[in-house]
């Protein structure tokens, strides 16, 4: 399978090196919102979407104010998910999978970009965010009424210590959830085998390659953020642990989280 790295969420908040590790606390940091465009078999699978061309349109955006205020999303409709499939010499329509890392406001947007795709998701994450007036959900996003293929219960062998999801209908075997609780309470990363190791994008589960690496180490914006943001801080970081040990002690997976620009410039360019 070939993998594309995409960045469809750009921002550019306030905090230098509070945030990015980078300058002055009063430069714009740079934050990233990884997607993959994986080529299967079975079609065009997207992990993760961005912001989405809607949200990015600020006549249409849903996206609340104080967000925008906070983390200054750059809202360029070429950075979309479907933009950068067309340059890439797609057709948006062959995206015939979305799989979630969780459905916050800057991880969901693009559904409604890819109303015909069957959208994986973490059965407590849909539940949560269904109905939730939470400002990090935005009914919005999937009011369109997406083509839901919702998993709840791991099946399947364990997974490097971890329990996984397996047998997600129309995907290949090489793809599967890994639920990693805290940040939302359906939150989950997702695993792509791309022959010579695994790749493992965490979505949300850490934000810094930093707190993957020992000691771990993150800026102290991005730190308090997670904290504040999470719905189990002891199990996002429990998971973190267990994280860190499996990208510290094997070179069989490649182990990324959706924030890190550091990250996602190493992979550009890397199928």
């Amino acid at each position: 399978m070939l993998v594309h790295h995409l960045d469809c969420g750009p921002m550019r908040p306030f905090g230098g090196r509070l945030i990015d590790g980078r300058g002055h606390p009063l430069r714009r940091a740079r934050m990233v919102c990884h997607c993959l465009l994986i080529e299967t078999e079975a079609g065009l699978v997207l992990v993760d979407t961005g912001f989405g061309s809607e949200d990015s349109d600020p006549a249409l955006t849903s996206l609340p104010r104080e967000f925008r205020m906070l983390m200054n999303p750059q809202l360029d409709p070429a950075t979309t998910a479907v933009a950068q499939l067309k340059r890439l010499g797609f057709d948006p329509d062959d995206v015939r999978h979305v799989v979630l890392t969780h459905l916050d406001l800057d991880h969901a947007g693009g559904l409604r970009d890819f109303p015909q795709a069957k959208v994986h998701v973490h059965g407590p994450e849909l539940r949560a965010a269904t109905g939730s007036s939470e400002m990090r959900y935005r009914q919005r996003q999937w009011a369109h009424g997406p083509d839901w293929a919702v998993h709840d219960n791991p099946s399947g062998q364990d997974w490097f210590g971890f329990e996984a999801v397996r047998a997600l209908d129309g995907l290949p075997e090489e793809i599967l959830l890994v639920p990693l609780r805290g940040h939302t309470t359906g939150h989950v990363g997702v695993a792509v085998d791309v022959g010579a190791k695994w790749l493992l994008h965490a979505g949300d589960a850490c934000f810094s390659s930093g707190e993957l690496a020992q000691p771990p180490h993150c800026p102290p914006a991005l730190r308090a953020f997670q904290r504040i943001m999470a719905v189990d801080d002891r199990a996002r970081l429990a998971n973190q642990a267990r994280l860190r040990e499996l990208a510290t002690n094997s070179d069989e997976i490649d182990i990324f989280a959706a924030h890190d620009p550091v990250a996602f410039d190493g992979h550009v360019g890397v199928g």
